[in-house]
């Protein structure tokens, strides 16, 4: 197949593209390059060719002759999306919903969007699942929503639209995140042998290693229209539900030395555990191969293979909201996220 793959330099995109190209499709990406300063390590794969655009200027052009668009580029977390929400419904909502009616237009079939468990909010201890009330507690997840009804709006007989409601992401990626759970505590656990948790650690959170998030969008590249066109999938597995501070505990048995400490109760009150059923069903092939374990197994590998010390656990491009803060700071980039060229003498 023909993809084009947005985010292709980001966190998930620098291991979805090799990963699609290993598959035997042919694959053009798009980045904004924000996060080009951090790569955390070589894994010697190959990459495609990445067009360097925002996904507001995208034009039908850009979009011609390709079968699908795989959709991972939006500002990425809720920090991002609380610091500026109007930004984050013009870039995430309105830039996503437009991308989709363009990909309409120059007849692309099918379109993977990049949607997020975060919808479920304040969901409880009660399993959700895809038809289950949304309670949005961010800006991002209320973004996530939105697009899914816009581009479910453009569904017709020829453009299908499908929503990947992925966990909490986590493991080891070349463009590496530590403002993820899993991967913060992990960081932590290696750079100063403690965690420090200054809440309770009660709140529910179902995680998915990046490998299966990018498993799960090759499955829903080739599998039946029928199965998936309109449809949200919640993407990871029931086992890999957990309490923060059960995430926590796990860190620290597999980091030699750590200490944990748990804190009272925090403020955070977005707390949701996810079934994972409905994927299995309408995409038998598509199996988690990853648990939390396993996940920080591979990131303690990874941090003594590099040598992680604390200045690059803290370098502000492996965590988003701390390198969009540079770039405004630094005036590479404008208030509404748009580069500047340097001035020249």
């Amino acid at each position: 197949m023909q993809l084009f793959l947005t985010g292709a330099d980001g966190y998930i995109g620098a291991v979805m593209g090799p990963k699609l190209i290993e598959a035997g499709h042919e694959v053009v990406g798009l980045d904004t390059g924000f996060y080009r300063r951090g790569w955390l390590y070589n894994d010697g794969r190959a990459r495609p060719m990445i067009l360097t655009k925002d996904q507001r200027a995208i034009t039908v052009e850009d979009l011609r002759g390709f079968d699908a668009v795989i959709h991972l580029a939006e500002l990425s977390n809720d920090p991002i999306g609380e610091n500026d929400p109007g930004l984050t419904m013009a870039i995430n909502h309105e830039g996503s919903v437009g991308l989709g009616r363009m990909a309409r237009e120059a007849g692309v079939k099918r379109f993977i969007q990049a949607s997020s468990c975060s919808t479920y909010g304040a969901g409880g201890d009660e399993m959700r699942t895809e038809t289950s009330e949304l309670a949005p507690q961010t800006a991002y997840a209320r973004c996530k929503i939105l697009v899914e009804e816009g581009l479910r709006e453009l569904q017709d007989e020829t453009f299908a639209p499908v929503f990947m409601r992925n966990a909490t992401a986590y493991g080891a990626s070349p463009r590496q995140r530590f403002d993820l759970v899993l991967n913060n505590l992990c960081g932590f656990a290696h750079t100063i042998g403690e965690i420090r948790m200054t809440s309770d650690g009660a709140p529910w959170r179902p995680i998915v290693h990046i490998d299966d998030i990018c498993q799960a969008m090759l499955c829903a590249l080739t599998a039946d229209r029928d199965a998936v066109a309109g449809e949200a999938f919640n993407v990871g597995a029931d086992s890999e539900n957990y309490r923060i501070r059960e995430i926590a505990e796990i860190v620290a048995r597999t980091f030699p030395g750590c200490e944990l400490s748990v804190g009272s109760s925090g403020g955070d009150t977005r707390s949701y555990r996810v079934s994972f059923a409905k994927i299995r069903e309408h995409m038998p092939e598509f199996r988690t191969n990853w648990t939390a374990e396993r996940g920080a197994q591979e990131l303690r590998a990874i941090f003594e293979h590099v040598g992680l010390t604390t200045e690059m656990f803290e370098y502000a491009p492996f965590t988003r909201l701390r390198e969009l803060a540079h770039l405004r700071d630094t005036g590479q980039i404008d208030a509404e996220l748009n580069w500047r060229a340097p001035a020249r003498v």
